[in-house]
């Protein structure tokens, strides 16, 4: 179990604590308008309203306390800004603010973000990718040109192995995972057949992903 400080709770703030909740964390949330912390009022430890840009009020919640600082304002960029750099001057161990830009990014980056996350762009680059090819069922980005897909297997590999395909030597690609309605069975072997009705989890480059898609 980890304690996360989520600071402006808008939609992002919102969607994040939902999640962080689900996973078992201690949560503090913080905004200066009350209603926006009451859908998530049963889902954490606390939840205080306050300005955050005001260094006393930062400096009352105990954010050395804390494992990640999230600054989820997607709005004020100037009072992104102040907090990120106030965050990191008390002593957070780890803070993670939200970016429209790579501008933006740049100045959090420089005033103590140690990580900067866009939610729009990750949102629409995962549905861009899963809508544009053929048969992709879900889609994750990976740093460094990589990702991770949901796809089926091609008909001419349904009742052979991965042996027998050579899947990672032909198409430099690689087999994380195989789903079958709600079972997932994880780095399935070379002695593994595959099935018509199943998902595989692939992790290949975005190039290599590119010329695999195209032949789904």
């Amino acid at each position: 179990m980890k304690s996360f400080l989520v600071i402006g709770m808008g939609r992002f703030g919102q969607y994040l604590c939902r999640e962080l909740s689900k996973l078992g964390n201690e949560i503090m949330i913080v905004d200066d308008v009350e209603e926006r912390l009451e859908s998530c009022m049963s889902l954490v430890t606390s939840a205080k309203i306050g300005d955050c840009t005001k260094p006393e009020v930062l400096k009352a919640l105990g954010v050395r306390n804390f494992d990640t600082c999230f600054v989820c304002m997607g709005r004020n960029f100037q009072s992104s800004l102040e907090i990120t750099s106030l965050l990191k001057e008390m002593g957070a161990k780890w803070v993670v603010s939200r970016a429209s830009t790579d501008v933006q990014a740049k100045f959090l980056l420089r005033n103590g973000a140690d990580e900067v996350v866009y939610p729009e762009r990750d949102i629409a680059e995962k549905v861009a990718k899963k809508c544009s090819a053929n048969h992709v069922f879900d889609f994750l980005d990976l740093p460094g040109n990589f990702g991770i897909y949901e796809i089926p297997p091609y008909k001419e590999w349904i009742g052979r192995t991965i042996r027998d395909v050579n899947v990672r030597a032909k198409y430099g690609i690689s087999i994380l995972g195989v789903k079958n309605g709600q079972d997932t069975m994880v780095l399935p072997g070379a002695d593994y057949v595959f099935c018509e009705e199943e998902h595989l989890l692939v992790l290949g480059s975005d190039a290599d992903m590119e010329i695999f898609l195209k032949k789904l």
